[in-house]
């Protein structure tokens, strides 16, 4: 499966903001954006301002959501065209989409730090869904499904070292923890407040819809 391989810190910086795609690290000095806080290639002496353009700022936006998720431009297009085809307002049902893959709702639980995190122990076999190990880290839940470590990975040290944090980790309103038995529960699907991105996916939607 494709995805991006190249440093992630290269892409908040490209943004010129955090967005938290490495986990802990992104709230020590080592963050890339603190440490170096100009766009990649750009010299600190270069302080020019341009007036960026309509179809740049819609770009830029749409550039940070699949940033963010961690998506391909494949993949978010696939998530963009289902959006457009559902009921009510298109750019909240992308994020309600993007909210329920496999992989983000491993990282809503707090099973991992980063949802590149979470995307790994999905692909390496660590977590099942409804009982059954998958390893699609795209994989659509909805409510009442339950995601879990598998059995044979609860002995891992990373699971031991995550079960001691679970306790003191709060989750989204639509989803339900059970930190004892590193699983977790959809209750219900995500509105809008209930999804803490930093997105106008209004741009997102614009930028598509030219």
């Amino acid at each position: 499966m494709a995805r991006y391989t190249g440093p992630v810190c290269r892409l908040c910086r490209r943004q010129g903001m955090k967005l938290y795609l490495k986990g802990e690290r992104c709230f020590t000095p080592k963050c890339a954006v603190e440490r170096r806080p100009l766009p990649p290639g750009a010299s600190p002496t270069d302080r020019r301002r341009r007036k960026e353009s309509e179809f740049n700022v819609q770009l830029k936006e749409k550039q940070k959501a699949r940033s963010i998720y961690g998506v391909l431009e494949r993949q978010f297009r696939k998530h963009f065209d289902t959006a457009e085809r559902q009921p009510g307002v298109t750019g909240e049902n992308l994020l309600r989409g993007l909210e329920m893959r496999l992989d983000n709702v491993v990282y809503r639980l707090g099973l991992a730090d980063s949802r590149n995190q979470a995307r790994q122990l999905v692909l390496h076999g660590h977590i099942t869904l409804n009982g059954r190990r998958t390893n699609i880290a795209s994989a659509e839940v909805k409510p009442g499904d339950v995601v879990a470590v598998h059995p044979a990975s609860r002995n891992d040290e990373y699971f031991k070292t995550v079960a001691d944090t679970l306790t003191r980790k709060t989750v989204p309103r639509w989803l339900e923890l059970d930190p004892v038995a590193l699983s977790g529960r959809i209750t219900d699907r995500p509105a809008r407040q209930d999804i803490d991105v930093n997105l106008n996916e209004a741009l997102v939607v614009e930028y598509y819809s030219r």
